[in-house]
């Protein structure tokens, strides 16, 4: 098929430009060189939108939370992100979390049904010289491609860690220890596994991450810094003793029934929780909230099965870190993600520096968008940057510093300030005001 527009990359980005694309009549070529005995280090199947590390969106609170806002502009531009994951959700108190197989089915098979897009499974190693090209690689693009973008580019990408949650068979973790509750019971729902621990274990556990035996680094990974949105659970340790208490491990907000006994003296509240998400539909494969690491895999084993209520746990999958790359997007790349040297070529996901899947889907959504105007003929108009697409966007590609551009998530901190709304209010503020204008820039594209 003669294609109008090829897309590199079949993630989370990729796979939201060519549904985008493909639904408008455009033909589309989507390369994905897994399917053809090329897999990633971090990969596990050759499914397209292979969600890698949590099977987590986030919240999908839409009126103080800017992630969830982002959930809803994305609906409203008819997402097949948002649409693939509520087919495929399981229960995850107010965040949105999906089980990651039926998630990645019914992507794939939403866009196997368009008769416009073309599903390659190929590896492209060389960026094209001509033709509208969306580069939605992601963080782990293959080194052929990568020393071609650096090519195009003139200058080096910058390179970050990103970690992998190990997940546990739910069959293997002791009930009669663990609990089923949300942080203060919020929702009608208990949707995690909480594992409490007292003070000696906590302390106990907090110095065996401390002296865990670590994988050793390669050579390419060497200065390579970690993006705190994904920090491994060692690190975060060596922070401080009270570290992971403030944070994956919080106590706060979980009362422990089983605590309701003499033996603990302190009450039911304990001082640090291990937490567990469901991970698919049928609740027997559950994540181990905020447990990215870098522990060899016998260790991980050895120390993960101190946390009580895990004694006997064994592990679908364990925990890893692998190097993400992405550009210097704001000093590369115009205000529509082309790049400057080479107009004809765009990039798409986390490549750009966005972090995050949804982030990365949005700006795929918005590439998608972006190329359907150029072949239109029509002068493209941004989403406001008072809404998430936009404040992601003027983020992207201009707004922040390009000495210091990082990884970053979406986050109210992005958009345009309201100083004379009241502290309390501003994130329903945010909100408002970014549905307002989202309403009014989709009527005006209609």
């Amino acid at each position: 098929m003669i294609h109008d527009v090829h897309i590199i990359g079949g993630g989370l980005a990729g796979s939201e430009a060519a549904w985008q694309l493909a639904r408008r009549g455009l033909k589309v070529r989507l390369s994905e060189m897994r399917g053809a005995g090329e897999r990633s280090p971090a990969h596990q199947t050759d499914g397209l939108a292979e969600l890698v590390c949590s099977n987590s969106f986030r919240s999908d609170d839409d009126e103080k939370n800017a992630v969830g806002l982002l959930h809803h502009e994305m609906r409203q531009c008819d997402s097949l992100t948002m649409a693939a994951a509520a087919r495929a959700q399981v229960p995850a108190g107010s965040a949105l979390a999906v089980d990651r197989d039926v998630f990645s089915a019914e992507v794939e098979k939403a866009l196997a049904a368009l008769p416009s897009l073309e599903i390659a499974r190929e590896r492209v190693d060389v960026l094209p010289e001509a033709g509208l090209t969306i580069v939605a690689t992601g963080p782990l693009t293959a080194e052929a491609l990568a020393a071609s973008i650096g090519a195009a580019t003139g200058a080096e990408s910058l390179a970050f860690f990103d970690a992998i949650a190990p997940i546990v068979y739910r069959e293997t973790i002791d009930m009669d220890v663990c609990w089923m509750a949300s942080r203060w019971d919020k929702g009608e729902t208990k949707d995690y596994i909480n594992c409490p621990m007292d003070k000696d274990q906590y302390l106990a556990f907090h110095a065996g991450l401390i002296e865990g035996e670590k994988t050793e680094f390669k050579q390419w990974e060497a200065d390579t810094p970690y993006f705190d949105g994904c920090m491994p659970i060692e690190v975060m340790a060596e922070r401080g003793v009270d570290t992971l208490r403030y944070g994956p491990m919080k106590p706060v907000g979980l009362d422990n029934p089983h605590w309701a006994t003499p033996e603990h003296p302190s009450g039911r509240w304990p001082y640090a929780v291990v937490q567990l998400r469901q991970d698919n539909k049928l609740g027997t494969l559950w994540n181990m909230v905020g447990f990215q690491t870098k522990l060899k895999h016998g260790e991980q084993v050895r120390l993960f099965r101190t946390i009580p209520g895990l004694e006997q746990a064994e592990f679908a999958r364990l925990g890893g870190l692998h190097r993400n790359t992405f550009l210097n997007s704001p000093v590369l790349l115009d205000r529509q993600f082309r790049l400057k040297t080479a107009p004809h070529i765009r990039f798409a996901g986390q490549i750009t520096g966005c972090e995050g899947y949804v982030e990365s889907a949005a700006v795929g959504l918005l590439a998608g968008l972006m190329t359907a105007a150029e072949i239109a003929g029509h002068e493209w108009r941004a989403p406001p940057a008072t809404t998430a697409m936009g404040a992601l966007l003027s983020h992207i590609t201009g707004d922040a510093e390009a000495d210091s551009y990082q990884p970053m998530n979406v986050n109210f901190g992005l958009f345009p300030p309201l100083h004379d709304v009241k502290k309390k209010q501003r994130k329903e503020a945010y909100t408002a005001r970014a549905k307002q204008d989202l309403s009014a820039w989709i009527a005006e594209a209609a």
